[in-house]
């Protein structure tokens, strides 16, 4: 018998077409096992999401390539209970569930043909697996640029020298009672990364190396928010100390502070971090980029929509 699969997707409720096509994609798996979706409204107004889904649910909402769901695998609307913010949301997801798998899903991402069998397929096969990633396909504009691993093992210390933004939340699926997200996480800011890894040092991720997920880039409402962003890697940082021990992974933890920094019009806490990043690994490419910001040479947001071109960030 298949193991049961629920599916999280927290939402503010403000991108009801994203949203309606989030949950078809979750629905219209071809899982011959039992799949639900909690959609837990962080902030909006439940009732309205509500009505949403249940006009996707009653076929009149378009659904991925004209699918209707399939009539078993229903959707719960929730609000969020715990710490407002992403964190939160996620929480009360995995707390209302009671299926042997939980899977994340972003509002504004799409999980492609295929994604939930082909993780469960992964995990059943290794034995003490519980965590489970899968390749990206990054949407930025109309552009799609896949984002591979080149693995299908990811431990704790590859996340440490590289995020690996192929191990994104939306390709999560874990055993259900085996991690929670952390909380504390400034804005929700890097969440993912650190649960990433904790589960990673309980046992190697089990990593599918095909994009099964379509990642959107270009409406995050994270994206910009600059002192977030550096709350959010100083938080990891007094968190997971051996992220400082490894040059390469330190480099880039400096670098993106620096460009962060460096995006708020702080030159000298910019010119600081370049400075380590640069003392960590001279061929951080982050520490010059950053300083052509900081001397208001180039604007950040044109640097960050020139890497999501090519399906990359910061």
């Amino acid at each position: 018998m298949s193991p049961s699969v629920g599916v999280v997707i927290p939402t503010r409720g403000d991108r009801p077409d994203q949203l309606r096509a989030a949950a078809c994609a979750a629905l219209a798996q071809d899982y011959p096992g039992s799949v639900e979706i909690v959609v837990v409204v962080d902030g909006g107004d439940p009732s309205r999401v509500a009505g949403q889904v249940a006009d996707l649910l009653a076929g009149r909402a378009p659904a991925v390539r004209g699918e209707t769901p399939p009539p078993e695998r229903g959707v719960r609307v929730l609000a969020n209970r715990f710490t407002p913010g992403l964190p939160g949301a996620r929480n009360t997801g995995i707390a209302a569930l009671g299926t042997d798998l939980v899977a994340f899903c972003d509002d504004d991402d799409r999980w492609l043909p295929g994604k939930v069998d082909a993780q469960v397929a992964a995990v059943e096969a290794a034995p003490g697996a519980e965590f489970a990633s899968c390749a990206i396909e990054v949407e930025y504009g109309s552009r799609r640029v896949p984002r591979l691993a080149g693995t299908c093992r990811v431990t704790r210390e590859q996340l440490v020298r590289s995020r690996m933004v192929m191990v994104h939340s939306s390709t999560f699926l874990f055993r259900r009672g085996a991690l929670w997200v952390d909380e504390s996480a400034p804005g929700g800011q890097n969440e993912d990364w650190d649960l990433a890894l904790r589960a990673a040092g309980r046992h190697p991720i089990v990593h599918v190396d095909r994009p099964l997920v379509r990642v959107r880039w270009g409406g995050s409402m994270y994206a910009t928010r600059w002192a977030d962003r550096i709350a959010g890697l100083e938080w990891m940082l007094a968190r997971h100390p051996d992220l400082a021990v490894d040059p390469r992974g330190a480099a880039r933890i400096y670098g993106q502070l620096a460009f962060h920094h460096a995006a708020l019009g702080r030159r000298r806490e910019a010119g600081r971090w370049a400075w380590r990043a640069f003392t960590a690994r001279r061929g951080e490419p982050r520490a010059p980029i950053a300083l052509a910001v900081a001397l208001g040479l180039v604007p950040a947001q044109a640097v960050l929509s020139r890497l999501h071109h090519h399906g990359h960030g910061i």
